[in-house]
């Protein structure tokens, strides 16, 4: 068994190495209906057990032909279950708007241009998943930037998943249609500091 990446292989003494760890890195060749990020569960030190927080970075575009933006959304260790609920504040320059979203069955990763918009420009995301070992229920909080020639917005969202396991699977999807070629997701590991 690998030992995880705060623990001296030689001394078995513990570190305070970098704090983020590289997970993964996806960059689709073709669109491609979605990526999927697995913890190995093996005790390495890519094994999401060890760490607090994982945070997602994308950029990225959606196929959608007859939009300007369509979303890419998540699902967490495979639950199709009405258990995401959030609260967003979105601005577009010139009017704000705020309001909830609650008994989903997916949580919302970000606006993303589709096809109407700017050809080959595309949106970014960043998803915090806070404590995801713990036994409560898992807070994440998200920040997107998209575009459609002039016309883009941003937004911050705060979700809640309503289920006490940790998070060992995030499975991440175009909203009824593809990811496009070039997007690109990178997934890190967030450990807590080892020393004072």
């Amino acid at each position: 068994m690998a030992l995880p990446a705060y623990i001296n292989a030689d001394t078995g003494a513990i570190t305070d190495g970098e704090a983020w760890v590289a997970l993964a890195s996806t960059t689709l060749g073709s669109d491609t209906p979605s990526i999927t990020f697995t913890s190995p569960d093996d005790g390495s030190s890519l094994d999401w057990s060890q760490f607090m927080d994982l945070v997602a970075i994308c950029y990225g575009r959606n196929s959608r032909a007859d939009a300007a933006e369509e979303s890419f959304t998540f699902q967490l260790n495979d639950d199709t279950s009405a258990s995401y609920a959030w609260q967003y504040l979105s601005g577009d320059g010139s009017a704000v708007a705020a309001g909830p979203g609650t008994g989903r069955t997916y949580g919302y990763f970000g606006p993303m241009p589709a096809a109407l918009a700017t050809a080959n420009a595309f949106g970014a995301s960043i998803t915090h998943f806070f404590d995801i070992n713990s036994g409560k229920y898992k807070s994440i909080l998200q920040q997107f930037a998209t575009d459609q020639d002039g016309a883009g917005r941003c937004e911050i969202l705060a979700t809640t998943w309503q289920k006490q396991a940790p998070i060992i699977k995030i499975y991440v999807y175009g909203a009824g249609s593809n990811m496009v070629a070039g997007t690109r997701l990178d997934l890190f590991g967030i450990l807590p500091r080892m020393v004072a």
